[in-house]
Formats: structure tokens, C-alpha cells, sequence
């Protein structure tokens, strides 16, 4: 029987591209990077803007029903923290977090073949899987 886990990618991308990318998520600054995600369906949320919603979600609704507020609100504290995040970017496709094995693969492959093409683009790719025993658990408070 084939695992029920879905998957996630994220890519780490240049200072550069980053700033751009956090102005046109779509991707008409790097082209290569726009043909993948319009290819896949795919759309980019960068890491830290994801943790800075969250936080704020969290202060509007109350950190109490966030278990992930303090260690989140500390992350994006931290320069050097704020600075990784902000290279940082999730794929979503057709708008879920998560995705099937036969969604994630190809997308990864093509993302991938990006990485170290030209200067100042896309430096890695990680795929990310939903199964709890391979998921870092939040910091015990």
C-alpha cells in the first residue's frame, strides 16, 4: 500500500531574487523560475511573511489559542533568523500547502534543474513530508 503522506517544497533563493520575489510572488522576475510555476500551478509565499501573518493572526485573535506564537514571534526577532526566512519560500500548488507524491516529485525535479543556473536564483530545494515522526516538534514552553 503507498504512504498517505503528502508533501511540501520549499526553495531557497538569493537576497536579490528574494526582494524581488516578495513584490511579484508570480515570478516575472526570474523567468526560468515563472515558466515552473505556471507550469505547475504554483504560487511562492515567502517563509517569513508566513511567520509575520501568523504572529499577527495570533495577536489580533489571542497567542493563547496559537501554541507556535512565543517560538514564532522570537524566530522572526532574530536577525540572522529573519534573514534566512527571507530567502525562504513555500510552494503551493493550486493553492494547498500540501500535495500528492505525483505533484511533488515533478515539480521538485524541475525546481531543482534551476538550482545554480545563473547568478542569483534559486539555491536549493528541499521537499518536506507530512508524516509526524520526520516533523520537528515546537519547542516544549
Amino acid at each position: 500500500m503507498e504512504n498517505a503522506w503528502q508533501f511540501q517544497l520549499r526553495i531557497t533563493v538569493s537576497e536579490e531574487l528574494a526582494t524581488s520575489l516578495r513584490g511579484d510572488p508570480s515570478s516575472r522576475v526570474y523567468a526560468p523560475l515563472g515558466e515552473v510555476l505556471r507550469k505547475h500551478h504554483a504560487s511562492l509565499k515567502c517563509q517569513f511573511d508566513a511567520f509575520a501573518d501568523y504572529v499577527n493572526e495570533a495577536e489580533r485573535l489571542g497567542p493563547e489559542h496559537y501554541p507556535l506564537y512565543h517560538w514564532t514571534k522570537e524566530t522572526i526577532e532574530k536577525p540572522e533568523k529573519k534573514a534566512r526566512y527571507l530567502r525562504s519560500f513555500t510552494l503551493y500548488v493550486d493553492g494547498a500547502e500540501v500535495y500528492d507524491k505525483v505533484i511533488a516529485d515533478p515539480l521538485q525535479a524541475e525546481l531543482t534543474a534551476l538550482v545554480g543556473v545563473g547568478v542569483g536564483g534559486v539555491e536549493n530545494v528541499v521537499k518536506f513530508d507530512t508524516d509526524p515522526a520526520n516533523s520537528p516538534q515546537p519547542p516544549a514552553r
